[in-house]
């Protein structure tokens, strides 16, 4: 209830903050929502050259990408830490982290959203109505749970893989970063893994799971009944990517030396 209590103090200064520049605001909604319609442009031009990708349609492409943008911006809003190495560990500002008797990672977490980038979610949904409309896609009364279910665990797959990149900062301060290439392995993610040769789809499953944020647990709303199984595993692999992450950051707290050493 602590954390709770702090974490919406948090998101009400946080709201004040961004609304005394409203402009600023807006234009990173705009900027958002612009480079996502250039992500759909992208799989338009695609089937404007074929009718079938690896047996999937168009409209069913443009609910995977729909699904995927939920748990993504979910992803970008709380755990942006693109820039942890250079930020805490090679200025300093772990140190005034440690000072504080709440978790680090929470205060990073805390320090570090953006929630405008929620309005993703919304895009994504609408993107997803769409599809599913033109698919003719039948909802039942548990789908929206199931839903909220699938999109967390994708959410706890992004945030889990990119906590443990950052924790490589406490053994390594170089400012040498693997995270811009990261994020653009992702988005393989929100594409069907049937179009990628057998060791990427391995990775992309096993190794570094983006397809669990995207094509497995949409596969569920399409009625793909063979990724069933892929798309219920979701809420456990994001828990255990989540939770490996969170033991890794624990470690490396304790081998954080601080900056001046």
């Amino acid at each position: 209830m602590e954390y709770l209590s702090i974490f919406f103090q948090y998101v009400g200064q946080y709201l004040k903050t961004r609304l005394t520049y409203r402009a600023d605001m807006v234009v990173e909604i705009l900027s958002d929502f612009l480079f996502q319609a250039v992500n759909l442009v992208f799989i338009l031009v695609v089937f404007g050259h074929t009718t079938l990708l690896a047996g999937w349609s168009k409209n069913e492409m443009i609910f995977i990408y729909g699904f995927f943008l939920v748990p993504f911006s979910i992803f970008a809003s709380f755990f942006n830490i693109w820039d942890f190495t250079d930020r805490y560990i090679v200025k300093g500002e772990m140190d005034r982290i440690l000072t504080r008797p709440v978790h680090s990672l929470f205060q990073i977490v805390l320090e570090r959203m953006e929630l405008e980038s929620l309005f993703g979610a919304v895009t994504g949904l609408v993107v997803m109505f769409y599809a599913g409309d033109k698919l003719g896609l039948e909802i039942s009364w548990y789908d929206p749970f199931i839903f909220l279910l699938l999109v967390l665990g994708g959410a706890l797959v992004y945030a889990g893989i990119f906590i443990s990149l950052a924790t490589i900062g406490f053994w390594s301060d170089s400012r040498t970063d693997i995270m811009p290439m990261m994020y653009n392995i992702g988005n393989y993610g929100r594409y069907p893994v049937d179009i990628y040769n057998k060791i990427i789809k391995y990775v992309l499953t096993w190794i570094l799971p983006f397809a669990f944020v995207g094509v497995y647990p949409a596969s569920y709303f399409l009625k793909r009944d063979e990724w069933y199984t892929y798309a219920f595993l979701t809420p456990v692999v994001g828990l255990v990517f989540f939770m490996m992450a969170v033991t890794l950051w624990n470690i490396g707290v304790t081998k954080y030396r601080g900056a001046g050493n």
